[in-house]
């Protein structure tokens, strides 16, 4: 009878250079069936290979609950940093089984009438185009920039990224005073009128003499008017630019009420029945 192996003395794939060196947890009670540190470094380097925390466990012979309970007691912070790091190899090698099935596809097997006659190669399309755009954005990304085809270290890239962008936006604006702002708001208004009066300088000086004439006497009729009239100054700036009609009124007063039409009356109409007229 063939002896199996022992899964807890089976050679890894992952070279022993890779692997994260790390302090192990302190045990107040050292048993020999419980998170020795030889099991601790056994966890660490299936964990590496397998990607999956609990087929590290089912290797090591342990709880997955008891690996995430080791992890949260006291001292066991270099423990928790060869996790991550051995979940980062992790990810690596189940990116490359991707790439292989993706390019050699996977056996599936053929049946007719219930008995098995064979097996055929199946290809992931899917998975390739997404291995692809992983792998090279620039080439295979939407528009030369596909977000989620970032791996985990892409995404962890651009989240540090985005903290740093977001804290030198606040730096800027705590730097900004309302003062500040205020000045700049009135400064931005101090060009438009200066644009404004420009722009109306260069269309009187287009006018002709006669109208430019025509002008200067209509201000000072209006005046005139303003004076004999005892106008307030709304209605000076109502009739500052000379009379409007109704359209001009209707726009400029939307909401004004305007007569309503009178309603149509129609004539009567008689129709013969047996009683009579009605």
């Amino acid at each position: 009878m063939t002896r199996r192996t022992d899964p807890r003395t089976t050679r890894l794939p992952v070279p022993a250079r890779e692997l994260p060196a790390f302090t192990p947890v302190p045990r107040r009670c050292v048993r020999h069936d419980g998170w020795t540190p030889e099991r601790q470094q056994a966890f660490i380097e299936a964990l590496a290979d397998t990607g999956s925390v609990a087929a590290a466990c089912r290797t090591v012979n342990m709880s997955a609950e008891g690996a995430y309970y080791l992890r949260r007691q006291p001292g066991a912070e270099s423990f928790r940093a060869a996790w991550q790091s051995a979940l980062d190899l992790g990810v690596q090698r189940l990116e490359d089984v991707a790439m292989e099935r993706a390019l050699n596809g996977i056996d599936v097997p053929v049946y007719s009438y219930g008995a098995l006659i064979g097996t055929r190669k199946s290809y992931n399309d899917r998975l390739l185009m997404f291995l692809l755009r992983n792998r090279a954005p620039e080439r295979f990304g939407k528009h030369g920039s596909d977000l989620k085809g970032l791996n985990a270290v892409g995404k962890m890239e651009k989240a540090r990224l985005k903290k740093k962008w977001r804290k030198e936006w606040e730096a800027e604006q705590r730097k900004t005073s309302p003062a500040e702002v205020r000045a700049s708001i009135d400064a931005k208004l101090e060009g438009a009128r200066r644009a404004v009066e420009a722009r109306r300088a260069r269309e009187w000086q287009q006018m002709s003499e006669e109208t430019r004439a025509a002008w200067d006497r209509f201000k000072q009729l209006r005046d005139a008017d303003f004076e004999r009239l005892k106008a307030n100054a709304e209605f000076r700036q109502f009739h500052e630019q000379g009379p409007e009609d109704e359209e001009d009124i209707r726009a400029r007063y939307p909401r004004a009420k305007r007569p309503e039409p009178e309603p149509e009356v129609f004539p009567k109409w008689h129709k013969t029945t047996d009683e009579g007229w009605s």
